[in-house]
């Protein structure tokens, strides 16, 4: 019967009584700061493995394919393909992932493109060490777990139209304050064209002004450098 592995002495404990195999995790930042603090966060459960780690979209799933965790924590936004980009690879290739979702931010939409995506989990990153014990443990089990609310938000909504590229760069440079024919000169379109775009994401969105749009903008974690 195999023993259950100590990351304190590196080796086996032989004191576990139920003989237990480690619960192998991989964590994903790009920050190699966070990674060793999350180290250190779960390295005092003596019965869990750090069996990878990865910065960046690419490499997770390089590391998934090598290592095959029992579960991974993974960040939701790296320089390059996002966290869920990478969920959304693994999961392609190994439906019976189980990953959850590290992230600064809450917002609606990263959190439904999550559980779209087959996120076990999402939670901040400033979650509470045995809460994210717990976590783990639950989504090793096959729980799942998301922000209060969500879930039952998330199987009453109605489908969502996404809004474009363009119609994303349309809704940032309205944020900075950029008139129709400022958007016009940046995107190099006509300011007809701004107009119609600006004219599609209020409807996309469901508000009725562009102010309401940058609000649901911000809402949802539609623009990448908040």
């Amino acid at each position: 019967m195999k023993k259950a592995y100590d990351l304190q002495t590196g080796g086996v404990d032989e004191n576990d009584p139920m003989g237990r195999n480690p619960l192998r995790l991989m964590l994903v930042d790009d920050h190699s700061m966070v990674r060793m603090g999350f180290v250190t966060l779960l390295g005092t459960e003596r019965d869990f493995e750090i069996v990878a780690e990865a910065e960046d979209a690419a490499q997770a799933l390089e590391m998934y394919r090598i290592h095959r965790p029992d579960v991974t924590l993974m960040d939701a936004k790296m320089p390059g393909e996002s966290g869920i980009d990478a969920l959304r690879k693994i999961r392609r290739e190994f439906p019976g992932a189980r990953v959850i979702i590290l992230t600064t931010y809450d917002f609606e939409e990263p959190v439904f493109a999550a559980m779209e995506a087959g996120a076990a989990g999402y939670v901040l990153k400033s979650v509470k060490r045995d809460e994210l014990v717990a976590l783990v443990r639950r989504v090793h089990s096959g729980g799942r777990r998301f922000p209060a609310g969500m879930a039952e938000r998330f199987a009453r909504r109605q489908p969502r139209e996404k809004l474009s590229p363009r119609e994303l760069e349309t809704l940032d440079l309205v944020r900075r304050g950029f008139s129709n024919k400022d958007i016009g000169s940046a995107l190099g379109v006509s300011e007809n064209t701004v107009k119609a775009h600006v004219k599609s994401i209020l409807q996309k969105l469901g508000v009725g002004d562009r102010a309401e749009a940058v609000a649901a903008g911000f809402e949802r974690g539609l623009f990448k450098d908040v």
